[in-house]
């Protein structure tokens, strides 16, 4: 959990919001428009890559949003689903997310960086799955546990503003 608390304590990390259904839905619609635009740039690596990469990232965004969970940095976002979402993602779906994450981190950023050909292909078949996965989960996460799950993260919230006032 140490790496969620320094998540609630860093610029642009996780804070509790306000759920939002809409929004949640929003990502959802993001997710879907940034698979479509990976198939339409078949054959662009690092346009694939990147649109693939997103196209998960906001379908495990939207999940987040219907939680009440708002969360900039990406690998906060990867620790929150670890941590909080375990009951419905393997180890394998998490690592598939941050085996991508640094796949389009390399594509975008390092122009001398060689792509792994078996992570790329991984990611752009395996891309629809963790969306529809996502889609699942978004429907079938119950009340309880979202309260359970913004309960825990205030109680971290409450421990780091108690331990600041010293």
């Amino acid at each position: 959990m140490e790496k969620i608390k320094w998540c609630l304590h860093v610029n642009n990390g996780m804070e509790l919001v306000d759920p939002n259904d809409n929004l949640s839905k929003v990502y959802l619609d993001k997710s879907e428009e940034a698979l479509k635009a990976s198939i339409a740039v078949k054959g662009n690596i690092s346009w694939e890559i990147s649109s693939s990469y997103y196209s998960m990232y906001f379908a495990l965004y939207s999940i987040l949003m219907k939680i009440g969970i708002k969360c900039e940095n990406h690998s906060c976002t990867i620790e929150f689903m670890k941590r909080f979402l375990s009951k419905y993602f393997s180890d394998d779906d998490i690592k598939l997310i941050k085996d991508s994450m640094g796949l389009r981190i390399d594509a975008q950023y390092y122009v001398d960086r060689t792509i792994s050909e078996i992570k790329y292909k991984k990611l752009i078949n395996k891309s629809p799955y963790f969306i529809a996965k996502c889609k699942d989960v978004r429907v079938n996460i119950k009340s309880s546990e979202i309260k359970d799950i913004r309960s825990k993260i205030g109680g971290m919230l409450n421990i780091k503003s108690k331990t600041s006032k010293k």
